[in-house]
């Protein structure tokens, strides 16, 4: 297997394009920015010149470029964010990364780096997060997309998810913690993955390698009232009170989103919309990104 090159996470994205059949004109106008918050500093991604018409959250132990292929796909102004703890955002001294503690955190950044986005994206935890923050801020998320994910998860759902993150600490080399993804991702191609551990891995000056997310946060920890992830109930209740147009993108072959979350989303919000992305997984954007993208360009 290959070993990893020198990092420099502005030089792949011709990679994203060649694998899914993108125009490449040239680099996009991509930068990194920051807002300080209370909870420390949230650093995202800003591709375009102009104010972002879309906000991307993404999953647990993923990071902003998660996005990258669709927002190359999407050519529009869009906001990918790094959640609190991941990528290259601050760490929280309680390791606390949970959806109304992220909405919270998450309302200061937007205040200042999008605050009149069109459509705000969440993926796993990142759309139970943009749940959240929808119902703590809604002058925030005039439309709000969750992909493969609702407040009925759970653990047995999620189980795949879980033992994946709860793997080794630290792994050996680039190829072992490559060898480890490919493992637990069969479905998506060994280039695509390799860049995903680029941007989401870092070496430790041993020759080892970490995750870059905060290694505390576990997949199958769970959360301050016993469940995987803690206030799940309270978002139900959210869904109800959601006042803007809502889309579910659910993977067609995922186990996260079952047709019983399906029936109570669209009991509690009979306007929300329902999307099944064929041949997806749970990270609809890494398995099928033209799709996803296809679908957020008629939201705009």
């Amino acid at each position: 297997m290959p070993t990893a090159p020198v990092y420099d996470e502005f030089a792949l994205f011709h990679e994203n394009a060649e694998e899914f059949g993108i125009p490449w004109i040239g680099s996009p106008a991509v930068r990194r920015v920051e807002a300080e918050t209370s909870a420390g500093t949230i650093s995202a991604l800003a591709w375009g010149r102009e104010a972002p018409e879309l906000v991307l959250l993404h999953g647990g132990a993923q990071n902003a470029h998660t996005w990258d292929t669709v927002a190359l796909a999407l050519d529009r102004p869009i906001l990918a964010v790094d959640l609190p703890g991941h990528g290259h955002s601050a760490h929280r001294d309680d390791h606390a990364y949970w959806p109304a503690g992220n909405a919270a955190t998450l309302e200061e950044a937007l205040r200042e780096l999008a605050p009149e986005a069109r459509v705000v994206v969440g993926m796993s935890l990142g759309g139970l997060t943009s749940l959240a923050l929808a119902d703590r801020a809604p002058d925030l998320v005039r439309q709000l997309v969750l992909v493969d994910v609702t407040p009925g998860v759970n653990r047995e759902k999620a189980s795949a998810i879980a033992q994946f993150i709860d793997g080794p600490e630290f792994f050996e080399s680039f190829d072992e913690i490559l060898a480890r993804t490919i493992e637990f991702n069969p479905t998506r191609t060994v280039s695509s993955l390799r860049r995903g551990i680029l941007h989401n891995a870092i070496e430790v000056g041993d020759g080892r390698w970490r995750w870059r997310y905060d290694l505390p946060r576990r997949g199958s920890g769970e959360g301050e009232d016993g469940q995987i992830i803690p206030g799940l109930d309270e978002l139900w209740n959210a869904v109800e009170r959601v006042g803007v147009p809502l889309l579910l993108v659910r993977g067609g072959t995922s186990p996260v989103v079952d047709n019983e979350d399906v029936a109570e989303l669209t009991r509690r919000n009979p306007k929300a919309r329902v999307v099944v992305v064929a041949g997806a997984g749970h990270s609809v954007q890494g398995d099928k990104p033209l799709e996803l993208a296809e679908i957020l360009k008629g939201l705009l």
